[in-house]
């Protein structure tokens, strides 16, 4: 599976439209380079972009966590749900953000960083995205911290 990594610049024009780099549009599958879905993040002040086929499944691993007879949970998966957007990638490989979600983000000036995170990837206010990053103190010590975890023992042993 090819991965989205890296930081690239970009910026947003009048209108909202914004190029995603070519080194991630390269890496949709030939089927889906023509939209993906965005969503606000739940935590940090950013937009998620998924591919098609990593969004349906990460939907389904939620609401198989659900239980669809509980009110709470179908409330969770409806704002989840309803808070995520079809973006249509235009031929020229730009999607169109909404003025809405550029200022929910931070957006003022232009400025966009698009953030590899695996198997999608984020748009941050370029500021923002300095503002939020991770000291290389802290950094460093939460990668040691994690990989040095030990794996979870199966059930039953």
């Amino acid at each position: 599976m090819s991965t989205f990594i890296g930081k690239y610049e970009a910026k947003a024009d009048v209108k909202g439209r914004i190029f995603i780099p070519s080194n991630y549009r390269k890496l949709l599958p030939n089927d889906e380079k023509e939209r993906v879905v965005m969503r606000k993040d739940a935590e940090n002040d950013c937009l998620i972009i998924y591919p098609e086929h990593v969004w349906n499944e990460m939907v389904g691993d939620f609401k198989s966590k659900l239980d669809e007879w509980n009110p709470t949970d179908q409330l969770l998966l409806m704002q989840f749900v309803s808070d995520a957007d079809w973006l249509d990638i235009d031929s020229q490989g730009r999607i169109l953000i909404s003025r809405k979600n550029l200022q929910l983000i931070g957006i003022e000036n232009a400025e966009v960083l698009f953030v590899g995170m695996l198997d999608k990837f984020a748009v941050w206010s370029k500021s923002r995205y300095e503002q939020n990053k991770l000291s290389s103190t802290d950094f460093a010590a939460l990668l040691k911290e994690r990989m040095m975890k030990k794996p979870l023992a199966p059930k039953g042993e």
